[in-house]
């Protein structure tokens, strides 16, 4: 795939338009590749949480992850927009604009930049069964309300996770979904009903080529 995406220069450049008020979710992730589970988790999320938009955040590299096959960002900055095909899901490479690896920097930044935006972190359970090894991961769940997309099946290793146990009495029912961007964090809910298995491991090949795209 060819790499025609230029990194902008400054923060302001690399976050999609907005206006005050905006719900906004976002999912963070090294998109290598993008997938149709990205754009259904990101769809959901949209009708379960009322929000407005959910902005991908394309990461320089995952801390937690073997780095060695990634692809270029430009590279997967214009696959990731291909696949969202949907004018509520924007694409954003913030983090390689402030050139950090780590969730909680990237959500000061939004939060200090943007004050009048209501955000919403998004992961799948996959991530909160390990979200006890991010870095500063209790100021994250204390920035932003969080909503953790179920993917059997590690629904019970999600739930049952370091994280999930330490934050569990500020964990929302999931009759309360569409109100959690007005909440104050610490706030999260666990959604279900997505049954989606795909995965960006599944879709590369052992030389870290994506397939389909040999």
């Amino acid at each position: 795939m060819s790499n025609n995406f230029v990194v902008p220069r400054s923060p302001a450049q690399a976050v999609p338009p907005h206006t005050p008020g905006m719900r906004i979710g976002l999912l963070g992730g090294s998109f290598n590749p993008p997938h149709q589970a990205h754009r259904a988790i990101s769809q959901f999320a949209l009708k379960r949480l009322q929000l407005d938009r959910v902005w991908w955040l394309v990461t320089p590299g995952n801390p937690l992850k073997e780095n060695g096959t990634l692809h270029e960002v430009g590279a997967r900055m214009q696959a990731a927009r291909d696949v969202a095909d949907d004018p509520r899901i924007e694409v954003s490479c913030l983090e390689s604009v402030i050139r950090t690896r780590y969730t909680i920097d990237t959500i000061n930044t939004l939060r200090r930049r943007f004050p009048g935006l209501r955000f919403v972190w998004i992961m799948g359970a996959d991530n909160l069964a390990q979200f006890h090894r991010w870095q500063d991961w209790r100021r994250i769940a204390a920035q932003v309300p969080m909503a953790i997309i179920d993917r059997p099946p590690q629904s019970f290793r999600a739930l049952a996770s370091p994280a999930a146990q330490a934050l569990s009495r500020y964990r929302l029912p999931e009759t309360k979904a569409a109100g959690l961007a007005d909440r104050p964090a610490p706030a999260w809910v666990f959604l279900t009903g997505l049954k989606l298995n795909l995965s960006s491991t599944g879709l590369r090949n052992p030389d870290g080529s994506w397939k389909g795209t040999k």
